[in-house]
């Protein structure tokens, strides 16, 4: 099954954009398909495979951080070429 998985990563304190720079250059690094927005980042792949990476880069994301939320949304399919049409 492919999926298609939404990431939100909220650092709580205002040295955030070095701790979401590393989590970001983390997810690039693991071969799927990616989309980075200014709010999220979208990664899409075989559940099998995706999962496993997530649970080890979402680790350590938190583990690195006192306080933060990463908020996560799984859609089951793959929606990567995905295009507006209205």
């Amino acid at each position: 099954m492919n999926i298609s998985v939404e990431l939100t990563f909220t650092p709580f304190h205002d040295q955030y954009r070095d701790q979401i720079k590393n989590f970001i250059l983390d997810l690039r690094s693991g071969g799927f398909t990616i989309s980075e927005t200014p709010l999220s980042t979208q990664l899409y792949g075989s559940y099998d495979t995706l999962m496993p990476f997530l649970m080890k880069t979402i680790k350590t994301a938190l583990s690195e951080e006192e306080k933060g939320i990463m908020h996560l949304k799984i859609y089951n399919a793959d929606r990567s070429s995905y295009v507006s049409d209205f």
